[in-house]
């Protein structure tokens, strides 16, 4: 069965403060969507209305055209991963992944045995006597096992070193192929995931900025390098993310919709044209007014 979420007006306030606002999409594919937004940006509390933990204070959010919250059938084929606090958690890793699988109908025990190998999880050791790394590794095993519908990885792997991340990108790829699902991950390391994702949600100040399919969104983004004099004429009037200079050239980072006219004209004038990052794209498309001064 194939799941969809439906996010629809959907705003959070705690007390005055509002962490939500009027926020609405769609997720209908078996897609990896990134999550990314500055800190504040709401993304936290987004995933805690996804995951059923926290009912929005306007709106509704339905899996399947079935509401979401205290709805325990469409609950248990949603997992959230999110970075936990093992301190007085006294039972072995391996216990607790196969407690894990209570709450997860489609748990692949055999699955998690094969994590297990590949990331070197000790799991005799004691929960508490792990280290970050090791808890996150963990924590990201019962999230790959559990081969919910809707899986969604919350900063969880934040704990782990580069190439233990490195291996569980390629684990999230390799699974993602095999069984295909939703995934969301959360991240601020837009730099070093943007390839994992088919679909990005950018949040701004608690409001929905985009959403939109990863390769369009970075087509919205060019570099022209050449001359100084050249490169700064040809810029005038353009959207500029940002740009460097070294000796008598120059490289300027320009956002526009339509890029395919840009591209042309500048190839004619003789300036080089490359591409630009989600992380370029998504600073720029984060910052408020008075940071572009």
């Amino acid at each position: 069965m194939t799941y969809q979420v439906e996010v629809k007006n959907v705003s959070l306030k705690y007390k005055k403060f509002e962490a939500l606002k009027n926020i609405s999409f769609k997720l209908e594919d078996q897609k990896i969507y990134g999550l990314i937004g500055r800190n504040g940006a709401g993304k936290t509390s987004l995933l805690s209305i996804l995951s059923a933990l926290r009912e929005a204070t306007e709106g509704v959010v339905t899996v399947s055209g079935e509401p979401l919250f205290e709805n325990a059938k469409v609950v248990e084929q949603i997992r959230l991963i999110y970075q936990k606090d093992y301190k007085d958690e006294y039972s072995k890793a391996g216990q607790l992944i196969k407690a894990s699988a209570r709450f997860s109908p489609n748990f692949d025990r055999e699955y998690a045995e094969t994590l297990i190998k590949r990331f070197k999880l000790p799991k005799n050791r004691a929960a508490n006597k792990l280290s970050k790394g090791m808890q996150s590794v963990l924590d990201v095993i019962i999230g790959l096992a559990s081969r919910a519908p809707i899986t969604i990885f919350d900063e969880a792997y934040l704990g782990m070193d580069a190439p233990t991340r490195v291996t569980f990108y390629k684990e999230l790829l390799e699974e993602q192929a095999r069984s295909p699902r939703i995934i969301i991950l959360s991240t601020h390391l837009v730099s070093e995931m943007d390839y994992l994702f088919d679909e990005v949600l950018i949040l701004k100040n608690g409001s929905l900025l985009l959403q939109e399919e990863y390769e369009t969104l970075i087509s919205k983004g060019v570099t022209i390098t050449g001359g100084i004099k050249e490169v700064d004429e040809f810029i005038q009037g353009r959207r500029i993310l940002g740009s460097e200079q070294l000796g008598g050239t120059k490289a300027v980072r320009l956002y526009e919709e339509e890029l395919e006219q840009l591209v042309a004209k500048a190839r004619e004038k003789g300036l080089d044209v490359g591409p630009i990052s989600l992380q370029e794209l998504f600073i720029y498309l984060t910052e408020d007014e008075a940071e572009k001064v």
